[in-house]
């Protein structure tokens, strides 16, 4: 099988080609920005550069796209330009070339306000049923590219996975208020509870997703690292979030020998088995794993994560974290 990848000088874009050609895989590279892993330095905005560079694939990764930390220094029509258009020259140039399997990176992100509850309620509980509310311009733009991904597969016939994917970036939060509380490796490790995946499992259900999109067609997956909790959790994981974690997990010891907080409580938690069980994915990195690996002194993230490294969004830095937030 021969992959075009998209995005390959971002996080998950160079994770992919690391582990294509550390395999002997065929894979073909773009992204805007060189990068050790990218072969074309160009724009998904170019429908020229995209239909030459799809001649003679069988199976497209696109990760590439502008993100969350773009919000606020990037106008909404950067975002339509990459997000959107940059999409629909992929699909299109996928479709002419007769491309066997679309896989498009989306994000959690994209079910916006519906990842809040209000005051009081208990924890969302996030399945691919639930309904996005559209919050800012990089999630209508991932759902309105998840559309046209539905459209070329509607009418025509291209099967098209969408990974929904939760955080799997290293970079600092940029919360102020959670860099107050938690040093980056214990917010890594408390985010594996309910709303992180690690790179290397992200990366094993794109290549899952590009070996089952013929059988399944058209779908979209949650992907996130398993949840030890279930939906009856949710109203006490809101206000008493140590004493659920503690009913599944014995994390005090290790987490009281490194100085680590648990969270307070608990707004949302990601459930990633719908993926588990079509797609046959089997992430190694659950919040046991990442518990055991810290307690012998290793990092909450994968040795994929260390290879790849911290990115970075933007050229510039900022004060109050690693990006504004809008």
């Amino acid at each position: 099988m021969r992959y075009l990848v998209t995005g390959s000088s971002g996080h998950l874009g160079e994770a992919l080609m690391r582990s294509l050609r550390g395999n002997g895989a065929e894979a073909v590279s773009i992204d805007i920005k060189p990068g050790p892993f990218t072969d074309h330095v160009g724009s998904i905005t170019d429908p020229g550069l995209v239909r030459e560079l799809m001649r003679g694939i069988n199976a497209v990764l696109h990760t590439a796209t502008l993100h969350k930390p773009h919000v606020a220094t990037h106008s909404r029509q950067d975002f339509i330009d990459t997000n959107v258009t940059g999409t629909n020259n992929l699909l299109e140039a996928a479709i002419s070339e007769g491309v066997g399997a679309f896989v498009f990176t989306s994000t959690t992100s994209a079910f916006g306000a519906a990842l809040t509850p209000p005051p009081g309620a208990p924890a969302a509980w996030i399945t691919e049923e639930v309904r996005p509310v559209t919050k800012n311009i990089y999630g209508a733009t991932k759902l309105a590219a998840e559309d046209l991904c539905w459209l070329a597969h509607k009418k025509d016939g291209l099967d098209c996975l969408i990974l929904r994917t939760s955080r799997f970036f290293p970079e600092e939060q940029d919360d102020p208020a959670a860099r107050a509380l938690f040093s980056t490796p214990n917010a890594q490790a408390n985010e594996f509870l309910h709303r992180r995946v690690d790179i290397e499992d992200v990366v094993s259900a794109h290549l899952l997703a590009a070996e089952k999109a013929p059988q399944i067609g058209f779908g979209r997956y949650i992907i996130s690292a398993p949840t030890p909790f279930s939906p009856q959790d949710t109203s006490e994981l809101r206000e008493n979030a140590p004493a659920v974690i503690g009913r599944y997990a014995d994390y005090r010891p290790v987490y009281d020998a490194l100085g680590w907080t648990a969270p307070a409580g608990i707004d949302r938690v990601y459930d990633s088995s719908l993926a588990q069980k079509e797609l046959g994915w089997t992430p190694k990195h659950d919040f046991a794993a990442v518990l055991a690996r810290v307690a012998k002194g290793g990092s909450p993230l994968s040795q994929l994560a260390a290879e790849v490294g911290v990115k970075g969004y933007h050229e510039e830095t900022f004060e109050d974290g690693p990006y504004p937030v809008e």
